[in-house]
């Protein structure tokens, strides 16, 4: 397709919808024409439902303030108890949760509405509530993430892309900690250990070696990435500042990380909106464990929901997944994936 039926066929889309699209990489190119005539009108459906579940959760938050603050005056300086003053705060959070009920339901709705689009254009799979995943162990026996005792699992997203198999999930790992006070008395708290994002890509290959990235550590570099395992210099500054990488196959080790690789993870850093990440190649697999934000996530359900920079954050978190897998799959496979993706259009 010339550049000259791009322009035509782009002529009737809303400005303001191709300049927050602008930038997205070619696999998106059909995503303004999409948001227009497909998710735009679906959501602004929902525009009159968002905006009085709004409205009912700001007046909720306020009542909830309002008693925490009365409770907390009326008991430190009227009562002179002040575990009345903890009651009220926890009451007033328990109403502030439960004001906002309606507007996190229609934020998971608008979520769906926009997510399976996309994954279907790409023949992808995504499950909101996928429960215990077991690739998460795995993670863990490479020493990417710390033991824990008890698990949340969420937005889990699965298919192949240009050849490679890959898996993506958000988890939260909390352990359960005790301490004994003078008295005797034992306490029990819950410590989040881990709390971001974990992606599995598998190759029709497999790696000679196992190698591992891990964040920089400063004085503990000296512990290493485990058993049979050395450091490996590599030539990108920007990347040996920020990360160390060990191996059991020094050669294999440089082959795989690239400068393309290399600045695709420091990138992908930044798209998940986090940090201390690590990976390991072994078998015919890369694990990626990330410390990010949430995502796959509406935004805000304090603003319109047929904002179009909603559709765009989604959308570069896809992007930041599959640039990743780009930066292994066969050239050839990615060319020809590009020009078919052309030809569609």
């Amino acid at each position: 397709m010339d550049q000259g039926d791009r322009s035509n066929i782009s002529s009737d889309i809303d400005p303001l919808i191709l300049q927050s699209m602008r930038g997205l990489p070619k696999d998106f190119a059909d995503f303004p024409r999409v948001y227009q005539d497909e998710l735009r009108p679906a959501l602004q459906a929902q525009e009159a439902e968002r905006q009085a579940a709004a409205k009912s959760s700001i007046r909720w938050s306020w009542i909830g303030g309002a008693i925490a603050l009365i409770g907390a005056l009326l008991g430190v300086f009227a009562f002179r108890v002040p575990q009345l003053a903890v009651v009220a705060g926890v009451i007033g959070f328990a109403v502030h949760g439960a004001g906002r009920g309606p507007l996190n339901q229609i934020g998971k709705r608008a979520k769906q509405m926009i997510i399976e689009p996309v994954a279907a254009r790409f023949a992808l799979l995504f499950d909101p509530d996928p429960g215990h995943q077991a690739t998460i162990m795995d993670a863990h026996a490479v020493g990417l993430i710390p033991s824990w005792d008890r698990s949340e699992f969420e937005d889990r997203l699965t298919g192949a892309r240009n050849g490679v198999d890959f898996e993506f999930f958000e988890a939260r790992l909390q352990e359960r900690r005790r301490s004994t006070d003078s008295r005797g008395r034992t306490r029990t708290r819950w410590v989040t250990v881990f709390d971001g994002q974990c992606l599995r890509f598998r190759f029709h290959k497999n790696f000679h070696g196992r190698t591992k990235v891990m964040r920089d550590a400063g004085l503990f570099n000296r512990f290493g990435g485990g058993r049979g395992m050395e450091r490996v210099r590599l030539e990108s500054k920007a990347f040996e500042d920020a990360f160390e990488v060990y191996s059991t196959d020094q050669v294999e080790a440089r082959y795989l990380l690239t400068p393309d690789l290399m600045q695709r993870l420091i990138e992908l850093e930044k798209v998940f909106r986090g940090g201390k990440l690590r990976c390991a190649f072994q078998t015919n697999e890369l694990i990626v464990a990330l410390e990010g934000g949430d995502l796959f996530e509406p935004g805000s359900m304090f603003t319109p929901l047929d904002n179009p920079d909603r559709v765009r954050e989604l959308l570069d978190d896809f992007a930041a997944i599959f640039n990743l897998i780009d930066s292994f799959a066969d050239p050839e496979r990615v060319a020809r994936s590009r020009r078919d993706g052309d030809q569609d259009r």
